[in-house]
């Protein structure tokens, strides 16, 4: 019997200085939707995360607050837990570093590397930025203050011990080299080869000037370097140092997935204590980019930082999780934005798969009292072409995920759900229930539903209530249990009893103005108000305020990044203006081209993914889920009043 692969993934163990933010939350749903779909594909699993809780910093925040070291950590260490609950994230381990099992650990390969003499005694003088917890040569400074986060430094004069960084340099440049894989993306990789060919300085790995740490085995006083520390914690959850099966069976890790920001010690200090411990280095090393808000890094010091625990309170978990994963092309820096959230959850969500699976459900009430029919007619061309798409997914979403190409992964599974809505109006069932053509109607409608089965399958381990819902919905059970054999088309049994529920995903109104500029950067989470009910009566005059006139469509293309929106250039009779709207699904730009249609001209002017709307298009929506653009005929001139 072959042995299955395995995936043994690793975030960085969180500093429980204060409460989590999105951007830590980016980096947890990452690595929770990696495990969750290595498991998906069959293979074993192994994920882990924690925190960091010893250092300088912890222990004066906790004097500060006039508690101990230990009782400050505890506080914020439960947040952190309860953020991962409700982002649900599955992990297998969770290491705080203050387990004992942990300080077995780390005294165990202090005391190695120590015996094997590449731990040293000495006296340090030399520069230290409390915040990072590092140490700094003062030709690294900038402008006197630490090079990563800007603040000040201080001096530090005491005796400590050093482990022989320098000694390993061209083996471990010797290594990236032979293995291009090790640490990813490229960018980084340059960076670091860069800064070890600039010098590698012994590092400092013990200090005497508080006790908040892990005593060094061999020297009273002395606690081991918070990082030296931290970075064991990858051992620590495989049982080391004693020898078992766990061990033998998940290292080397296969992902340590790591801030940009990070990077030097998981790339230059971690492989070179493993090459000291005879140990073999993790396979990858990747270093994704930072979660921005307004374009600037997330600090407290800023006032900029986003609380994911807000955000799922209000649009709840699966938006959130689906914003990280798809907005951010992995591995660069990406920015978030309440409209940007509102505006993916929107257009993907709610637009495009929760009216999918509503107007699916919707005409499977209507023409099969919601019972999966036998597809008993032959495939055509459209069908064929939705069928081999979703049929080609399952594989072609693996190979993305394995490549670390999440965002790209959702995309692909976002345009069989284009596809499926494309499909509907291609197929037009309503128009062979009005034919009578049973056969026919059936087979679109199975197809329909199966392209459903396959994508709550795709994107459970991405937004994994969302697929639970879809799978509910088409009235089955134990989607826990599926694989990725199961996104095989046909699987889908005729004669099952779908169970219609509310949409999944209702519209968000997005709010009317902006947050004046002298707020707070922290945003505000508010509930989107109602839409008026129907039927609400208005007056003649607050109708004649919407100036709705007939445009001519000169010109139509696609918004870039947009999957649904369209740009029009119209023209309105004494002047020419653009308007974007959401009906690429419905339309191609050429069959709008010619036109004449109804906008109201009077609309305060918007942007719309960078895209400047001056004025909105009328449509007609059907219960079915068809939109038909309202227009009149080329006798009616462009500027004409509609009244």
């Amino acid at each position: 019997m072959t042995a299955k692969e395995r995936f043994y993934v690793t975030t960085p163990i969180y500093y429980p200085s204060d409460n989590l933010h999105i951007g830590h939350a980016y980096t947890t749903t990452v690595a929770d939707s990696l495990a969750r779909w290595h498991r998906f594909a069959g293979r074993d699993v192994y994920f882990v995360t924690g925190s960091d809780e010893h250092g300088q910093k912890i222990q004066r925040a906790a004097e500060a607050k006039g508690v101990t070291p230990k009782e400050y950590v505890d506080v914020i260490v439960a947040s952190f837990k309860e953020l991962w609950a409700k982002l649900n994230v599955e992990y297998d381990d969770f290491i705080r570093t203050t387990d004992e099992r942990h300080h077995r650990a780390v005294q165990a390969v202090f005391q190695k590397i120590y015996a094997k003499g590449d731990i040293y005694k000495s006296a340090y003088e030399g520069w230290y930025c409390t915040p990072c917890e590092t140490f700094w040569l003062e030709n690294r400074l900038v402008e006197g203050n630490c090079p990563d986060c800007g603040r000040p430094v201080e001096l530090v004069q005491e005796e400590s011990y050093f482990f022989r960084l320098s000694k390993y340099a061209d083996r471990l440049l010797q290594y990236i080299e032979e293995h291009p894989e090790f640490i990813q993306p490229e960018t980084r990789r340059n960076e670091m080869v860069n800064f070890i060919k600039s010098g590698l300085e012994d590092l400092c790995v013990s200090r005497t000037t508080f006790n908040w740490g892990i005593p060094v085995p061999m020297a009273e006083g002395h606690v081991i370097y918070v990082w030296f520390d931290a970075l064991t914690n990858y051992l620590t959850a495989l049982g080391y140092p004693e020898p078992n099966e766990k061990l033998e069976k998940w290292w080397p890790a296969d992902l340590h997935l790591v801030g940009k920001e990070i990077m030097r010690f998981h790339t230059i200090v971690w492989p070179i204590m493993l090459m000291a411990l005879d140990l073999p280095l993790p396979k990858t090393v990747f270093g994704h980019g930072w979660l921005l808000f307004d374009s600037e890094k997330m600090s407290k010091s800023k006032g900029n930082v986003v609380d994911p625990m807000l955000l799922i309170e209000e649009f709840g978990v699966d938006p959130i999780r689906y914003f990280l994963l798809r907005e951010i092309s992995f591995g660069q820096d990406g920015n978030f934005s309440r409209r940007a959230l509102i505006e993916r959850t929107n257009a993907d969500l709610a637009n495009d798969l929760g009216n999918l699976l509503n107007r699916t459900l919707s005409m499977l009430n209507r023409y099969f009292a919601g019972v999966v029919p036998q597809p008993a007619a032959a495939p055509n061309a459209v069908d064929q072409d939705l069928i081999d798409y979703a049929r080609s997914l399952g594989p072609k979403v693996d190979s993305l995920v394995k490549e670390l190409k999440i965002n790209e992964a959702l995309a692909s599974i976002w345009r069989l759900v284009g596809k499926a809505n494309k499909y509907v109006d291609e197929r037009a069932p309503w128009n062979l229930a009005k034919q009578e053509n049973k056969d026919e109607l059936g087979t679109v409608m199975y197809n329909l539903l199966e392209t459903l089965r396959i994508v709550a399958l795709l994107v459970k381990s991405f937004i994994p209530e969302t697929g639970a819902k879809i799978w509910a919905q088409l009235g089955l059970e134990g989607i826990g249990e599926k694989s990725l054999a199961d996104t095989a088309w046909g699987l889908l049994e005729p004669g099952t009893q779908t169970r219609k529920g509310d949409p999944i995903f209702p519209r968000i109104e997005v709010e009317k103005e902006e947050a004046p500029k002298e707020q707070p950067k922290q945003p505000k989470v508010e509930k989107a108000e109602p839409a008026q009910p129907e039927g609400v009566l208005i007056g003649i005059e607050d109708f004649m305020k919407c100036e709705l006139v007939v445009a001519e469509v000169l010109e139509a293309a696609p918004v870039k990044g947009a999957d649904r929106l369209l740009k029009l250039q119209v023209d309105v009779g004494a002047e020419k203006r653009q308007i974007v709207a959401g009906i690429a699904q419905h339309y191609k730009p050429e069959e709008l081209v010619g036109r004449r249609i109804i906008v109201v001209k009077n609309l305060k002017p918007a942007k719309l993914r960078g895209e400047l709307s001056q004025g909105m298009l009328l449509a007609a929506t059907a219960p079915d889920g068809r939109l038909e653009v309202v227009s009149v005929s080329a006798a009616i001139p462009a500027g004409s009043r509609v009244k």
